[in-house]
């Protein structure tokens, strides 16, 4: 009877052990997504609970109430630099994400509290800065609570909170021109100066357009077979409205790109020309 015992109290210890390790998978899983933005990044962690066939704001999720903006541990929010939100500049550094919805608009929360995973725990006092968001309305069903970067320029970006029919933005903005305005001067003071990158930024951004097709000239000069170099001096020479020059650039890019064996540029300049008759 002992031996019978001891093997029934071992094989309990064997299943006991069994279950400990054993791993089903979650029901809200984690997500990590990490945006480059402007001359940085953002980090975002979340945790994505389903539908599942519930009704999702006014009942699994309360109106006017705290929410940890998903499941699970405490939503967070990274940035490598100083942004700007509500109108307000927001430090680098990491911050937790709060959200208040409601039937017509949400308030969004950055706060200083990174633990923030129910209504008890979240002090007012911590907070960074407060958003109102418009609620949009969608035509289908989302299954998964989904966070997402759209809308991406050089110098803003949106954050999406997407789930069942409701989808909520929040703006994230940040001073790039002044920081890169400011490399650029520094840079131009150095022996070896980054000609074209200096004219890609100043025509992208509606700087002077002059300065960049001289930046361009150089940066020919400098490179003479970069065939994608002078599609870009095409391109501002075309803005500029020196046809004829611009006409000069492209078909030297056409020449340059056949030699390479690059299709998609002679494409792009055979596509400016036509612009240029």
């Amino acid at each position: 009877m002992k031996k019978i015992l001891l093997s029934l109290a071992l094989c309990g210890t064997i299943f006991f052990a069994e279950a400990q390790t054993m791993k089903t998978p979650s029901p809200s899983t984690t997500q990590s997504v990490k945006q480059e933005f402007g001359l940085t990044t953002i980090d975002l962690s979340y945790s994505r609970p389903g539908k599942k066939g519930r009704s999702i704001y006014g009942e699994l999720v309360p109106y006017n109430a705290i929410w940890r903006t998903g499941a699970n541990n405490a939503t967070t929010i990274s940035f490598a630099d100083e942004v700007i939100i509500g109108g307000k500049k927001v430090p680098a550094g990491k911050y937790g994400l709060l959200s208040i919805p409601g039937a017509s608009e949400w308030t969004i929360i950055l706060t200083k509290q990174l633990d923030v995973t129910s209504p008890s725990a979240y002090k007012q006092d911590m907070d960074v800065v407060r958003v109102t968001a418009a609620v949009q309305n969608i035509p289908f069903e989302i299954e998964t609570f989904t966070m997402m970067f759209s809308n991406v320029t050089s110098n803003s970006i949106e954050l999406m909170i997407v789930w069942d029919q409701t989808a909520v933005s929040l703006p994230i903005s940040m001073d790039v021109d002044s920081k890169v305005m400011a490399q650029i001067d520094n840079a131009m003071n150095k022996d070896t100066k980054p000609y074209y990158q200096a004219a890609m930024y100043y025509m992208e951004n509606g700087k002077d357009l002059n300065m960049a097709a001289q930046w361009f000239d150089k940066a020919t000069q400098a490179t003479p077979n970069a065939f994608w170099v002078w599609h870009q001096k095409a391109n501002c020479l075309a803005r500029l409205g020196k046809k004829a020059e611009a006409t000069a650039a492209a078909k030297k890019s056409i020449e340059l790109a056949t030699a390479a064996k690059n299709s998609d540029y002679v494409a792009l300049n055979n596509k400016l020309l036509a612009t240029l008759k």
